[in-house]
């Protein structure tokens, strides 16, 4: 950590394990707050990636000058683990939203179906994203219309997934790890996947565990404490 405020402004990363239920920018004004009493001084800060408030991980945070390097990480490689719940579907596509049972039988996941289903969902796919999403849509985030019970129709974008590993913790349950690109919502793969699969499926956890280049991370107290006595 830098000792002083020119240092600082010079330029940094920090990689934050964010907690759950935090959202991205309560960890930024968390760690900006910090910044600024340790150096007397307000230093820039900005994240390379949001993580959604149910998703816990890795959020890569540049201060000072690094903040002009932003988009060059966030186009990076990414990596998940996600835990999937089949047999269902919620409106947001993780558990912030009620469930709704499909009723609909869940398959046996045999070697061949997760073959199939990795084969289905890597490379360039065509993927929604969720209603649910900080997406803008004339101007306004598609979840405060979804929030205010409003509905809009997302364009469908093309994602690259080049890693998709797929194993089952109960028949109902599943794991996923993810390695993908830039603007790859994982909620919307859980969704596509129950949807192709006919028994629906939403996400119950996400974890990121990797943001090219960086690959270890800090819980955000370890960060904290790391400010206060730099």
């Amino acid at each position: 950590m830098p000792t002083d405020p020119e240092e600082a402004r010079a330029g940094f990363w920090i990689a934050v394990d964010k907690p759950l239920e935090w959202t991205s920018f309560d960890v930024v004004a968390k760690v900006r707050n910090a910044l600024k009493k340790r150096y007397a001084t307000r230093i820039k800060i900005g994240h390379a990636g949001t993580l959604d408030p149910l998703a816990t991980g890795m959020l890569v945070l540049a201060v000072g000058r690094a903040t002009k390097d932003i988009e060059s990480v966030m186009a990076g490689a990414k990596t998940y683990t996600a835990t999937l719940k089949l047999g269902a579907v919620t409106a947001s596509y993780d558990a912030e939203t009620p469930e709704q049972p499909s009723g609909q039988p869940i398959p046996e996941l045999t070697k061949d179906l997760a073959a199939a289903l990795t084969a289905k969902f890597t490379g360039e796919v065509l993927q929604v994203p969720p209603l649910f999403s900080a997406v803008k849509i004339d101007g306004a985030r598609a979840y405060e219309l979804a929030r205010s019970g409003k509905t809009a129709e997302i364009k469908a974008r093309p994602v690259q997934i080049h890693r998709l590993e797929i194993s089952a913790l109960a028949p109902d349950v599943w794991e996923l790890t993810v390695g993908c690109g830039k603007g790859t919502y994982i909620r919307s793969l859980a969704h596509d996947m129950g949807q192709h699969l006919g028994c629906g499926a939403y996400l119950t956890a996400l974890r990121r565990t990797e943001v090219v280049p960086f690959s270890a991370m800090s819980s955000l107290d370890e960060v904290l404490a790391a400010v206060q006595s730099s």
